[in-house]
């Protein structure tokens, strides 16, 4: 269902540009042509707050390098700020190669915009998304120079602030695991109790966990969900330790961890069969849901192709605010999948497009 003044926008950043869908019903979509076309797109954030819809866009072009665009029409028009939104210090020695994951703050924190970058970095916009200032904090902390990068970079690929009236942030990063900062920020804790790194001496330090994706719980803030590198995992304790909930799925390891965005206990993944292997199990392409925080999971794949050997990257699955709440998806076969039952059902949204590697999905006016 869906409100008579609103759709959702479905925004898909790909390995070649930036495709907008749009839909009243979310069964019938119209989608764009290509925006950024040649600009890899592996971020985006959509910023529906006081009333606006503002898109922001990490983008990288070969030739001038990566920047953050946005736009407050709805990708009719774009800006960039002069000199660029995300700049390193000098005293760094660093510059930026490629903006991992941009997201919006809480409605009570207006203008609060975070970003994820490689190098391993979070930033903090105050501004809407138009310029972004290093947090130093993290950058300057002890293991720093001991984390390590992921098979596709060394990024923060995960933020995730608490609710209005914490200063709580959860960041994830490949490799280095989950850090915690209780201050807003200006400190940082490792938090990886019960996450595996089996690929490591010790199969349980204190930090360089590959973690893949995490995700917060929208009732309870001290519940989180992790997909690792090989590990699906619950934390009840605002990440000072995790637990297990991967029985009941074909394989561990994976990319995506979704949350709803109200119900308490659902949380979404898209198995992959193994590091060694990435192809969907049994090259059956399927999500899988928990309705009781990883107790219990179920296979959803109506609609669905029959066999599918792509893969599902940790930015490229969204859910959006509607009621029920939709599921969105993009493989690296550049398929784009949506349901409007919380992944019961799924139709497709686009074919053929580059590889996808960032899907987000919101409810916005007109």
């Amino acid at each position: 269902m869906m409100a008579d003044d609103g759709s959702v926008l479905l925004a898909i950043g790909t390995k070649k540009g930036l495709w907008l869908a749009q839909s009243r019903d979310r069964q019938r979509w119209s989608l764009s042509q290509p925006l950024f076309l040649m600009h890899e797109v592996p971020s985006i954030g959509i910023d529906t707050r006081g009333g606006r819809t503002r898109i922001m866009v990490g983008a990288r072009s070969e030739h001038w390098g990566p920047t953050v665009f946005h736009s407050d029409d709805l990708g009719r028009t774009w800006t960039e700020p002069e000199n660029g939104a995300i700049r390193f210090p000098e005293d760094t020695g660093s510059a930026l190669e490629r903006v991992w994951q941009i997201q919006p703050d809480t409605a009570g924190r207006p203008g609060v915009v975070w970003a994820g970058c490689e190098p391993i970095s979070v930033w903090k916009s105050v501004d809407g998304g138009e310029h972004f200032e290093l947090n130093r904090g993290l950058w300057d902390h002890p293991h720093h120079d001991q984390w390590g990068a992921g098979y596709g970079g060394a990024a923060v690929h995960s933020v995730l602030p608490a609710p209005d009236g914490e200063d709580t942030v959860h960041v994830a990063m490949s490799t280095g695991g989950v850090y915690r900062s209780t201050d807003g920020g200006a400190s940082w804790q490792a938090r990886n109790a019960g996450i595996s790194a089996y690929f490591m001496p010790d199969p349980n330090p204190e930090f360089g966990q590959c973690v893949h994706k995490i995700a917060r719980d929208p009732e309870e803030p001290a519940t989180l969900y992790a997909q690792n590198h090989h590990g699906v995992y619950r934390s009840d304790d605002n990440a000072d330790s995790w637990q297990s909930i991967a029985e009941g799925l074909p394989s561990d390891f994976g990319f995506v961890m979704l949350t709803h965005p109200r119900r308490s206990g659902t949380a979404w993944v898209v198995p992959i069969k193994a590091d060694g292997e990435r192809i969907p199990p049994e090259g059956r392409l399927a999500v899988h849901r928990t309705d009781d925080g990883g107790s219990n999971w179920r296979r959803l794949d109506s609609g669905l192709p029959a066999q599918d050997f792509n893969v599902v990257l940790r930015d490229a699955a969204a859910v959006d605010t509607a009621e029920p709440a939709g599921v969105y998806f993009g493989t690296r076969g550049g398929d784009v999948y949506a349901s409007a039952d919380e992944g019961d059902n799924f139709m497709t949204v686009a074919e053929h497009l580059p590889d996808v590697l960032c899907v987000r999905a919101a409810v916005v006016s007109g």
